[in-house]
C-alpha cells in the first residue's frame, strides 16, 4: 500500500502518477467512487437552486432523500462500481455533495478549500477517509477557495476549471493551476457568474469526445475551445440547467448516470448510443446538487494508457 501523506506533490513537477488510484479523464471506466453521506443533509438557501425550491413551495423530506440516496448507491454497485462513503459529521449538512471537498488527479487527490461557512469543515472527514483508504494526497489548497464542482479532468493532459470568484476564487484556481502545469498538463480556466454555482451545472463530459453543454449559459469562447479539441457538443437548454440537467456522471463503456427527471438529456444520450442509468434524486437536487455533485471518482481506467 502507498504510504499516506498530506503532500506527495513534487514542487518542481514530475510527480509520479498513482498506481492503484487516480484518473486521467472524466469518462474512463469508473472502478471506485467516493460518495457523500445523506445522514445530516438538509437544504440550505445559500445557492440559487435551494432558494428556487423554497420560492416554488417545495418541502424537504429527509426520509425520501435518504431512500433516493440508497437507490443511487445501488445503481453504482449494479454498474460494477466500488462505493466508498465519506464519514458523516453532524455539523456538516452539505457533506452529501462529496464532489466539492476534494478532486482526484492522476497524482492523487487535492483537498480543496470550501467557500460557504457551513462547509468549511468538510476537509477533516475527507482527509480521514483518504488516510483510511491509504490514498496519499497530492496537496491541499491554501490560497483562497476551490471546490470540486468547478474542476474537471476533461481528458488526458487537460484540466478544465471554472472560477466565479466565490465557490472557486481566482487565487485558489491559480494555486492549483501552477501545480498542474508543472506536471506538464494544460489547465483551461473559465471565469463565470456565481449564479451558476459551479461549472458542472453548465458542462459535463459524457464519453470520449462527447460533452453536454448549455450553449446559452456559457461564453462562445468556451464553445469554440471544445470544438477546437474535436469534442462534439450536445446542447442543453437553459431551463434544464435550472434543474441541474447537465449534472451527470460518465461511468465509462458508453454509460452515463443522470437524474430520472432529466428525460431530455437521457433521450439525447441514447441517440448517441449511450446506456442511461437514471436514479430518482428529486428530493436531493433542489438542495443544489445532482449525481455529479455527490460523487468523487477515486479510480478510473487510464484512457491515455489504452491509447484513446
Amino acid at each position: 500500500m502507498t504510504e499516506f501523506t498530506l503532500k506527495r506533490r513534487k514542487d518542481e513537477g514530475g510527480t509520479a502518477p498513482l498506481e492503484n488510484w487516480g484518473m486521467d479523464s472524466e469518462y474512463g471506466l469508473l472502478r471506485d467512487v467516493l460518495i457523500g453521506p445523506v445522514d445530516n443533509f438538509s437544504w440550505r438557501t445559500g445557492n440559487a437552486s435551494a432558494r428556487r425550491a423554497e420560492r416554488l413551495g417545495f418541502e424537504f423530506d429527509h426520509k425520501v432523500a435518504a431512500a433516493q440516496h440508497v437507490e443511487m448507491l445501488d445503481a453504482y454497485r449494479h454498474a460494477g462500481v466500488n462505493v466508498h462513503l465519506i464519514p458523516a459529521d453532524s455539523s456538516l449538512p452539505y457533506q452529501i455533495y462529496g464532489r466539492d471537498s476534494s478532486v482526484m488527479t492522476p497524482w492523487g487527490p487535492i483537498v480543496t478549500q470550501m467557500y460557504s461557512p457551513w462547509r468549511r469543515g468538510e476537509w477533516v472527514p475527507i482527509v480521514k477517509k483518504y488516510a483510511e483508504l491509504g490514498i496519499p494526497i497530492y496537496d491541499c489548497i491554501t490560497a483562497g477557495s476551490l471546490e470540486g464542482g468547478d474542476f474537471m479532468v476533461l481528458e488526458p493532459g487537460v484540466i478544465l476549471c471554472g472560477y466565479s470568484g466565490e465557490r472557486t476564487s481566482k487565487a485558489g484556481f491559480e494555486q492549483m493551476k501552477g501545480w498542474i502545469e508543472k506536471e506538464g498538463w494544460e489547465v483551461k480556466g473559465y471565469p463565470f457568474d456565481p449564479f451558476f454555482l459551479h461549472i458542472d451545472v453548465m458542462v459535463a463530459m459524457l464519453a470520449e469526445k462527447l460533452a453536454a453543454v448549455c450553449v446559452d449559459a456559457v461564453e462562445p469562447e468556451l464553445v469554440q475551445w471544445f470544438k477546437s479539441r474535436n469534442i462534439e457538443i450536445i446542447d442543453i437548454s437553459f431551463p434544464q440547467i435550472l434543474e441541474l440537467g447537465v449534472n451527470v456522471v460518465a461511468l465509462g463503456n458508453d454509460r452515463v448516470m443522470l437524474p430520472k427527471a432529466n428525460k431530455a438529456l437521457a433521450e439525447r444520450c441514447r441517440a448517441h448510443g449511450l446506456e442511461v442509468i437514471d436514479p430518482d434524486i428529486s428530493m436531493i437536487t433542489p438542495g443544489g446538487g445532482g449525481v455529479h455533485c455527490m460523487c468523487q471518482p477515486l479510480r478510473r481506467d487510464s484512457v491515455a494508457k489504452s491509447g484513446a
